[in-house]
């Protein structure tokens, strides 16, 4: 899949907004099969760039790396970078499904029927 571009306005930048369109992406591509999210980075980005709004065209490739991009293909202005999404999944997720196999499998437990105490001898 190819992230083109998308752009959180000045006064909502800094607090995770980026990061948490990504991860939402991220878990809905999951879903959906893919496996891997690809984008161009602007690796220099200026304001010249930037339209009479403020809006440039490419994601800097700062924030992609920061959010968990690696970089694939190396270039002075505009690298491609790549997202594993299997990668991306995060810790907490793997956690929760390695407890709910683990409570399954002690309510399963609990539920078994008491072992009978032996009556050889009586």
């Amino acid at each position: 899949m190819l992230l083109t571009g998308f752009h959180v306005l000045p006064e909502f930048r800094g607090g995770g907004l980026g990061r948490a369109l990504v991860q939402a992406v991220a878990k809905d591509l999951t879903r959906r099969g893919v496996r891997a999210i690809e984008a161009f980075g602007d690796a220099s980005p200026s304001e010249v760039e930037n339209d009479a709004m403020g809006h440039t065209c490419v994601v800097p490739a700062d924030f992609l790396t920061a959010v968990g991009f690696k970089t694939v293909r190396p270039h002075p202005k505009w690298p491609r970078l790549r997202l594993e999404l299997r990668s991306a999944i995060s810790w907490k997720a793997d956690v929760e499904a390695a407890l709910e196999r683990l409570l399954g499998q002690v309510t399963v437990s609990t539920v078994a029927p008491a072992p009978q105490p032996s009556t050889a001898g009586a």
